[in-house]
């Protein structure tokens, strides 16, 4: 709180004050010290603490109730404004519906989709009915992100999906496509041999956060495989590996440098860590409940 913030009633508080009560602190704001005021009159203000010392033996649990109160006067005033900017400059898309306290949003599945409503504030999957939720109050980020949302969602229509299949069917194209596909089942991946990644322990490749189960030692034929894994070499050899569990993403320690550059496999960052944590709950979640 700054010197012109300070009230002017301030009471020097010590330690030998054994009163009842509780100290409290909350972000300043001139309104919300005012309302602040009104509700705990008896509140004064401890300059050593930095503080307000609320009296009384439920004093803790009084600033709670009020301190919901006022975040709630503030999310309803936020959503008023929403509400009032989508009116004025509405989204008009086949994906989104309008609901009592925010938007509805259906789509096709799509990774685009997902990534971008997480950005939202306050956005939430509902997975009993199968859609988003955004509050009215984080319109102006929904509508920010709303044309790479739209576009996405409208590739991952079924009907364009089969369009694009079906323009690709007989192709080269196709060919390699399945030819990668099948070379991922495998799960075998191109190392160094003289820069071998540590066995059970979670990793980067470039399919992602990966454990090796084994270094095979088996040489990679660079003609065969090349295609797959650009810079292979002769001297590389094939290790195994498999998706990490839940416990294993939330042990793995971070890395708190960047990846070098052309590195083959390196220590997770957080900012890999995060999304594959969250997605392996959310799995694991599902799983119990079945």
């Amino acid at each position: 709180m700054s010197k012109e913030a300070e009230p002017d009633n301030i009471e020097p508080t010590t330690e030998a004050d054994i009163r009842p009560g509780a100290d409290v602190s909350f972000p300043f704001d001139k309104m919300t010290v005012e309302q602040f005021r009104k509700r705990f009159p008896r509140a004064r203000w401890s300059d050593t603490r930095r503080a307000w010392f609320v009296p009384g033996s439920t004093a803790s649990r009084r600033f709670t109730r009020w301190l919901a109160e006022m975040e709630a006067e503030a999310d309803a005033f936020a959503d008023a404004k929403g509400r009032d900017a989508f009116e004025f400059d509405p989204i008009n898309s086949v994906y989104l519906e309008l609901g009592r306290a925010g938007f509805r949003i259906n789509t096709p599945y799509s990774r685009t989709v997902v990534d971008r409503l997480r950005e939202v504030p306050y956005s939430r999957w509902d997975s009993d009915l199968k859609q988003w939720h955004v509050p009215f109050r984080s319109y102006q980020d929904l509508k920010d992100r709303w044309p790479e949302i739209e576009e996405a969602a409208r590739r991952n229509e079924p009907e364009e999906r089969r369009r694009r299949a079906d323009e690709k069917k007989g192709t080269e194209q196709e060919a390699k496509s399945k030819a990668r596909t099948t070379e991922r089942r495998r799960r075998r991946y191109p190392l160094n041999g003289d820069d071998l990644p540590p066995v059970g322990r979670v990793v980067t490749i470039q399919y992602g956060l990966v454990v090796f189960e084994e270094v095979t030692g088996e040489l990679v034929d660079p003609e065969v495989v090349g295609e797959f894994y650009p810079g292979v070499t002769a001297d590389h050899v094939w290790g195994m590996w498999r998706k990490p569990t839940f416990v294993e993403l939330v042990q793995a320690w971070p890395s708190k440098t960047p990846p070098a550059q052309g590195a083959e496999w390196w220590q997770p960052t957080i900012e890999e860590l995060r999304p594959a944590r969250r997605a392996a709950s959310r799995k694991r979640a599902l799983k119990a409940a079945l």
